[in-house]
């Protein structure tokens, strides 16, 4: 009986968040400031950037790329709600210091589209991480690529990086 529970367990526990893919882990160093004019880091995202407004992106820019970068790639996600994706941007131009809308190139986000999914926590207060990242090579990935292949592309290209963190808390309402 005890071995079924364990069996039973490692089953549930595997799920929660399994098809879900961790952040890229090898970023380089933490050279960009990333920044926004709607908040500044670990301070609320207006409520506009929510479900609760119209549900845009909110305007983000970065400085500190290395020279030596040939794309950057742009990742919004939500880690306390198991890496929900919100965003992920792929081949900017190396030159770009700014996104203030969409991105030519967008991989597939944790809802299964492209383009950004505006903050909607059911409770609590969630982050919202804003990686910026600076690669060696274009991903060379088309609009609608999968989220795992457009993460391990990240993966393996990014030099540096950089985060701007925002907060949502559920409506009470």
């Amino acid at each position: 009986m005890r071995a079924l529970l364990v069996g039973v367990l490692a089953v549930a526990v595997s799920g929660c968040g399994a098809d879900r893919p961790a952040p890229p882990a090898d970023a380089g160093p933490a050279t960009i400031a990333v920044t926004s004019s709607a908040f500044t880091d670990g301070a609320s995202i207006p409520e506009q950037f929510t479900c609760r407004g119209a549900g845009t992106a909110p305007p983000l820019a970065w400085t500190g790329a290395p020279p030596s970068a040939a794309a950057l790639a742009l990742v919004v996600v939500d880690p306390d709600a198991h890496d929900y994706y919100h965003w992920i941007a792929l081949d900017l131009p190396a030159a770009s210091t700014s996104l203030d809308g969409p991105a030519a190139h967008e991989a597939r986000n944790s809802k299964g589209t492209t383009g950004w999914t505006p903050p909607c926590p059911p409770s609590g207060r969630h982050r919202y991480r804003f990686t910026v990242y600076a690669l060696d090579a274009e991903t060379g990935l088309a609009t609608g690529a999968g989220t795992v292949e457009a993460l391990d592309a990240i993966e393996e290209h990014a030099v540096a990086h950089g985060t701007l963190t925002g907060v949502v808390s559920a409506s009470s309402g």
